[in-house]
């Protein structure tokens, strides 16, 4: 992203940011309508910081009458940056932050609290932001623009130590890409969890459309696709594991599939068909039978992240066949970011139909066949992935399917073709943050798959 004014839209949920609490300010901020008693307080905590980047959440408290709709506001002390967001819409320009309510989260009773969070750049200092305002009115911790008596004064600042660091890596865990789109994807939302230890267990919490957090515990051993329904959140526990079957989205939408390992799947490990805003975030996938993740009917607003996908054939398929055309066309708008794709042989995507398809922040290592496909019409953008060992990393066309269009920019290829590209591609709607493709290999290896987020 260049310097200056930036918009990033994160539609998603924050769940698996990093804890490390490098400091934490407790700064009153206010917000409502013209018509209501304002009032509100924010709390702004570093979670995690690292070489030139930092984590950070702020929750925010109402303190005022009813909110349908808020903006807060605050400005950055010695040039820090937001790169990437979650539960809100972010914009910057200058100092001055703006983040303002993901069309989920914009009413507020009184009392109420609701999260936001981002990553940000440092350089140099990354001291806490001391004022806020929401609505266009200073942070004071209480009811302020009203006949009440005057607020009292802020509380001061209780420093928080920082615990510990984490021996995971820190890596982006918002939501980016076209699951941010058409409404956004939350899963399950803030539902209580449920933890589950079985195949049936796992099918029966996420049937119906009631919203659901599942924690999967352990290795459920099962055959088939397991069906999972509108409006749920799956999430592998440590260790979690899905052996000799897979995950089926089918006519659903608002499904998140986080931190789970696939493996010997006797169909496909992930199917997403006849559904829409589904995100798909942090698993290892390997040794299956056929697809590790196909997406395909119609299916549309899908972000597919930081999964590791090794030793396997049909990585990924996008669009179902060449017959389905009137089915997919305007639809099967997908982005592909910081995947692994390790010693895998094709389909990394097949795409097909799909314009614009995103594929960006991908490293692609000793990839046997070849790496991405535009087919039949659709349109592909590559740009800032990382090619090591890959002898075709793009191309038009596959084996009986006609060419669609690609453009391929800003690419790091070594030991790898030149590939091929041709024609044009829709432009991306969404705001999102590009890493230097040389930087790719060492950003994805370290955060891709299981294991490397807290949940």
């Amino acid at each position: 992203m260049s310097s200056g004014k930036r918009h990033l839209t994160i539609l998603g949920g924050a769940a698996g940011a990093l804890c490390l609490a490098a400091g934490l300010v407790t700064a009153p901020a206010s917000a409502a309508p013209a018509s209501a008693a304002p009032g509100c307080q924010v709390t702004y905590s570093v979670s995690s910081q690292w070489d030139n980047g930092f984590g950070a959440n702020i929750a925010i408290t109402n303190l005022g009458d009813p909110l349908t709709g808020w903006q807060l506001k605050w400005p950055f002390s010695a040039g820090q940056a937001v790169t990437q967001g979650w539960n809100a819409t972010f914009s910057q320009s200058g100092s001055a932050v703006t983040a303002a309510n993901a069309p989920y989260n914009g009413d507020l009773a009184t009392g109420a609290v609701t999260t936001i969070g981002f990553n940000g750049s440092w350089s140099g200092s990354n001291p806490i932001p001391t004022s806020f305002t929401l609505n266009g009115i200073a942070c004071t911790g209480s009811v302020t623009g009203s006949p009440s008596p005057s607020p009292s004064p802020s509380p001061t600042p209780t420093p928080t130590p920082a615990p510990t660091p984490s021996p995971l890596p820190p890596n982006p865990t918002g939501l980016a890409g076209w699951a941010t789109q058409g409404g956004g994807t939350t899963g399950g939302g803030s539902a209580s969890a449920t933890t589950v230890t079985s195949a049936s267990a796992l099918t029966g919490a996420a049937s119906g459309t009631g919203a659901a957090v599942i924690r999967v515990s352990g290795t459920i051993s099962c055959s088939g696709m397991l069906r999972i329904g509108s409006n749920k959140t799956i999430i592998g526990n440590p260790g979690a594991a899905i052996v000799g079957c897979g995950l089926n989205v089918s006519n659903a939408s608002n499904v998140i599939i986080r931190n789970l390992t696939f493996r010997n799947w006797d169909d496909d490990a992930i199917n997403v068909q006849y559904s829409t805003r589904v995100w798909i975030d942090h698993n290892t996938l390997s040794n299956g039978y056929d697809g590790a993740i196909d997406i395909k009917r119609a299916s549309d607003y899908v972000t597919v992240s930081w999964n590791r996908l090794y030793s396997h054939d049909k990585a990924m398929l996008l669009g179902h066949s060449d017959d389905n055309g009137a089915e997919d066309r305007g639809h099967l708008r997908v982005t592909y970011h910081h995947n692994w794709l390790d010693g895998t042989n094709q389909r990394n995507p097949r795409v097909r139909f799909g314009n614009p398809v995103h594929v960006y922040n991908n490293y692609y290592s000793n990839v046997r066949g070849y790496g991405v496909a535009s087919t039949e019409g659709a349109g592909v953008l590559v740009e800032g992935n990382y090619f090591e060992n890959v002898p075709d990393p793009y191309h038009l066309g596959e084996a009986a399917s006609g060419p669609g269009t690609l453009v391929a920019r800003n690419n790091h290829l070594t030991g790898s073709g030149s590939g091929q590209q041709g024609g044009s591609v829709a432009s991306i709607p969404y705001s999102y943050s590009l890493d230097g493709a040389s930087s790719v290999k060492s950003i994805v290896t370290s955060g891709a798959g299981a294991g490397k987020i807290n949940l």
